[in-house]
């Protein structure tokens, strides 16, 4: 399957080669993107507070001969962010394989995996790993409609590790309470995959303004919410199915446990030796022979 780099993940692996206006504009394009380019050259340039010449060059530093390629590009990306399972399944209908799905379906999900974790940013890697295994950090986790299913895995297995760990309902009505109180420096790690929900961006925001970093995972397409994060883990989601695999996801939540685990061994040992102890007691598992 195609795996060309989103724009918006162009525009961030460029922002180191470009000129100060072209920072500035490549800012304004993430901070509201897909929006601040569906309009004219001219139209976002003043947004963006800089010079026609600016968006031009900045599109074909991206590799595309000009503007409207560059939207043409961008108007295809954004029926693949907003695809149905209906419109899924019809993609993948006409060409898949004729042997049986086991197989084809392995293939991807394997594909997809070594594309996640094989261009996953180790840096970027590791600046999650070291937020999620500060102990003097609030951790909050927010997933989507099928998303929260990898929020509550993760809040799951880090409450083992660590204290201070929330996982947030999946109904947006209960969010408020829990995002009054965010403090500074707490973190707000989102699972938000495509079709988005706006409220998933909501949240992100309101978490970043009372001072929370916010980590996103999500996939190769990006949630509007990565406008706002701070740390973006992007994940190959494709599968010959009407729905996308969240199978990366779950690869990138078991890679980020085992590096805490890793690194902060001692003190998991620990807390470990004395949750086996309350298990025993509470006799919650079938004690072996």
């Amino acid at each position: 399957m195609d795996q060309t780099p989103s724009l918006d993940s162009r525009l961030r692996e460029a922002l180191p080669t470009l000129t100060r206006a072209e920072r500035q504009l490549a800012a304004h394009i993430l901070g509201n993107f897909p929006v601040s380019v569906l309009g004219s050259v001219a139209a976002v340039a003043r947004a963006a507070g800089v010079s026609a010449p600016t968006v031009v060059r900045l599109v074909q530093k991206l590799g595309f001969s000009g503007y409207p390629e560059f939207q043409a590009q961008l108007h295809d990306e954004l029926g693949e962010k907003l695809a149905s399972p209906i419109a899924k399944r019809e993609k993948w209908a006409g060409t898949a394989p004729q042997d049986h799905i086991l197989g084809s379906f392995a293939e991807q999900v394997i594909n997809n995996l070594n594309a996640t974790l094989g261009q996953l940013d180790p840096q970027e890697f590791d600046a999650v790993t070291t937020l999620l295994a500060d102990g003097d950090r609030h951790i909050h986790m927010l997933g989507g409609r099928l998303s929260h299913a990898m929020a509550m895995y993760l809040a799951t297995a880090l409450k083992v590790m660590r204290g201070d760990v929330t996982l947030l309902s999946s109904l947006p009505n209960t969010w408020p309470p829990a995002l009054l109180d965010m403090r500074a420096g707490d973190v707000l790690v989102v699972f938000d995959v495509r079709r988005y929900e706006p409220a998933m961006q909501d949240a992100a925001e309101l978490a970043r303004e009372q001072g929370a970093v916010v980590v996103l995972i999500t996939d190769r397409w990006m949630s509007p919410a990565a406008g706002v994060a701070d740390h973006i883990i992007a994940c190959h989601t494709e599968a010959p199915s009407a729905w996308d695999s969240l199978t990366p996801l779950l690869g990138v939540v078991e890679a980020l446990l085992a590096a805490m685990q890793t690194r902060h061994w001692q003190d998991t040992s620990a807390r470990l030796t004395r949750l086996e102890t309350l298990y025993e007691r509470m006799r919650v598992f079938k004690r072996g022979r």
